[in-house]
C-alpha cells in the first residue's frame, strides 16, 4: 500500500480547490454572459423605439419653428399697426386738436358774454373771503386805513 505524503495531500487540497475556483469563475461568467445578452436585447429594443421617436421629435421642432415664424410675422403687422394709429392719432391731434380747442374757448367767452349782459343787476348776497379761519364781512373788505 501506499501511503500518501504531506506533499501529496497539499497537491490534492489545491487541486480541489483549482476546481472550485475554476467552478464559480464559469459560474460567473455565464451570469455575465445572460447580463450582456439581455443587454445587447435591451440596446436594440431601445434602439427601435427611439428611431421612431426621434423622427416624431424633429417633426414636432420643424412644427413649432413653423408656428414661431408665423407668431413673429404676427408681432410685426401688429407693431406696424400701432405705430400707424400712433401717427394718425398725433395727426388729428394736431389737425383737430388746436381749431377746436379755439372754438371751444370762442364758445364759452360767448356765453360768459351773454350771461353778464343778462345780470346787469348786482348780485344781492353777500360775500364774504376767509382769511387764515376767520371771516371778515364784505363791508369790511377792501377798506384800509391809509397811513
Amino acid at each position: 500500500m501506499h501511503v500518501v505524503s504531506g506533499g501529496e495531500v497539499a497537491g490534492i487540497l489545491v487541486a480541489v480547490f483549482w476546481a472550485i475556483l475554476v467552478s464559480f469563475l464559469a459560474v460567473a461568467l455565464a451570469r455575465v454572459a445572460q447580463t450582456l445578452k439581455a443587454t445587447t436585447k435591451l440596446v436594440a429594443d431601445v434602439t427601435d423605439q427611439a428611431v421612431p421617436l426621434l423622427a416624431d421629435a424633429s417633426s414636432a421642432v420643424r412644427s413649432a419653428q413653423t408656428q414661431i415664424d408665423r407668431v413673429d410675422a404676427i408681432a410685426t403687422d401688429v407693431q406696424e399697426v400701432t405705430s400707424n394709429a400712433s401717427a394718425l392719432s398725433t395727426t388729428v391731434a394736431s389737425t383737430f386738436g388746436g381749431p377746436l380747442v379755439k372754438v371751444a374757448a370762442f364758445g364759452y367767452g360767448v356765453r360768459r358774454a351773454l350771461g353778464a349782459r343778462r345780470d346787469d343787476v348786482p348780485a344781492k348776497e353777500s360775500r364774504r373771503t376767509v382769511i387764515v379761519g376767520r371771516t371778515v364781512p364784505a363791508a369790511r373788505r377792501g377798506k384800509r386805513k391809509k397811513d
